[in-house]
């Protein structure tokens, strides 16, 4: 596990007690801790040894992460009148080692060009003599919120670890953004982001095979160096895809299924795996599994949303599979529904509505698609020391969608086929057509876990809906 945090107190009193406080909170078991001035950097292995050290300092950064997360950990450097603290990857993840070098001379414009020019999933902050430099990469996949109030502004890669400070109000970070902070909140200014494109004019073979060299580009870039990775694997169209095309950038991948016993989706998967010649590992949980995971995802997503929370179960089942098996990254197909138009409720607008006003809605899905699905997925992979990569989630590959007509995605009739363009990707690489014409079902039913949450909530006397809100009040209490 990893998480970060920056603080500035406004009144220009001392932040570094507020901020191993606000560590305290989010009751890591962590074992390595640096904070940060602008001036110095001090590492311990506890926060009281932490709290020992005196520092004082208006502005401070600070880390936590696990002595297993080691092979990854945040990156701390001491630049001139300032400290970094860089969390996350970039592709390739050499480009890393220049990072400090580049900023040692000029922080903000060295930031810009940054998130302009690379492939990357970060959050990066620079503990300056008068303030905060922040910035998110261009999709948001590392999480990263904001917030202020009377006495602090700060930004925090966990939304409790604000609410600690008293901070009541916190907001995703704009990815994309560099924002600057001072005593007078925080000034935004977006670098890299992405915009709804006019519709291309471009035939379903040719999206296919861009598709494909944009597709093998995001995922090449992100096994680089890597010996075995896993993907996390139901058997259907995104995660086959994501499986297929590792395999064929020359990493040794393993396939990790999870699901309740009994489910038709675990023999659909292993079916699949055989198709597409890889090993997978195939993991089957009871009743009173869902019943002991589901408090820890509440409290690892920070959300009381039960559709996030019944999404979530299973994904904490293969983060932490993975985990056991000895891998540390995990590959999955997130961001694929809401770039390629895999919902049916798009089918049902498209009808209703047409082109232009679906275009709209899936463009608000994509740019939201940090908040909705991947700082969930994230900060469960980040609890179990698993690092989550997401080729769908490539600022190229997002960006080609947003610029496809609508109809190379959703056919225009009542259960009209989805994800068209890739479908046709899919079937050219030569997946089985088993995988290519399988319809989409939401992971909470496939794997059962939606129909065992609601047993459990009427278990309690409540509904789905009020038995989370009590977890998450629950868990609220204990932080604040």
């Amino acid at each position: 596990m990893r998480t970060a945090i920056a603080v500035l107190n406004k009144n220009e009193g001392n932040s570094v007690i507020p901020l191993i406080n606000a560590l305290k909170s989010l009751r890591l078991a962590a074992g390595c801790y640096v904070l940060a001035t602008p001036t110095a950097i001090v590492e311990a292995d506890s926060l009281d040894e932490l709290r020992k050290k005196n520092m004082n300092s208006t502005i401070v950064v600070g880390c936590a992460f696990t002595k297993s997360y080691a092979h990854n950990k945040p990156l701390i450097a001491k630049m001139e009148n300032a400290t970094l603290m860089f969390n996350g990857q970039f592709y390739p993840s050499t480009k890393k080692i220049s990072l400090v070098q580049r900023l040692q001379l000029e922080h903000e414009n060295i930031i810009e060009k940054l998130l302009k020019e690379t492939e990357s999933d970060f959050s990066l902050l620079v503990a300056e003599s008068k303030g905060i430099l922040a910035a998110r990469d261009s999709i948001g996949v590392q999480p990263l919120y904001y917030g202020e109030n009377a006495h602090f502004a700060a930004l925090a890669s966990n939304m409790m670890a604000l609410w600690r400070l008293g901070v009541e109000k916190t907001k995703s970070f704009p990815p994309g953004n560099l924002a600057r902070v001072s005593k007078d909140g925080f000034e935004f200014r977006p670098i890299k982001t992405l915009e709804q494109l006019k519709p291309k004019k471009i035939t379903l073979e040719k999206a296919a095979q861009t598709l494909q060299k944009l597709m093998e580009h995001s995922i090449r870039i992100r096994v680089n160096g890597e010996k075995e990775v896993a993907v996390a694997f139901s058997g259907g169209l995104d995660s086959s895809v994501v499986a297929f095309l590792t395999k064929k950038c020359g990493a040794n991948v393993r396939l990790v299924h999870v699901s309740l016993h009994g489910q038709r989706e675990t023999e659909e998967a292993k079916k699949a795996a055989d198709d597409l010649n890889l090993p997978l590992s195939c993991f089957l949980f009871e009743k009173e599994d869902v019943e002991k995971t589901t408090p820890k995802v509440v409290e690892l997503i920070e959300d009381p949303d039960p559709v996030k929370v019944a999404v979530g179960i299973p994904f904490y089942w293969v983060a932490k599979k993975t985990a056991e098996s000895g891998l540390s990254v995990l590959l999955a197909g997130q961001g694929a529904d809401e770039i390629f138009g895999g919902y049916q409720r798009y089918v049902n607008e498209y009808l209703s509505q047409g082109a232009e006003k679906l275009r709209h809605t899936m463009f608000t899905d994509v740019i939201k698609l940090h908040e909705n699905n991947i700082e969930r997925d994230e900060k469960i992979c980040g609890f179990n020391n698993v690092e989550l990569r997401l080729p769908f989630a490539s600022f190229q590959v997002v960006e080609f969608a947003l610029s496809l007509p609508i109809e190379l995605k959703i056919e225009k009739k009542s259960n009209g086929l989805r994800k068209i363009v890739l479908r046709k990707m899919a079937k050219n690489v030569g997946l089985p057509p088993e995988v290519v014409e399988k319809p989409k079902r939401a992971v909470q039913y496939s794997t059962g876990v939606n129909v065992v949450l609601g047993k459990i909530a009427r278990k309690h006397g409540r509904t789905i809906n009020e038995y989370i809100k009590m977890l998450f009040s629950e868990q609220m209490q204990i932080v604040r």
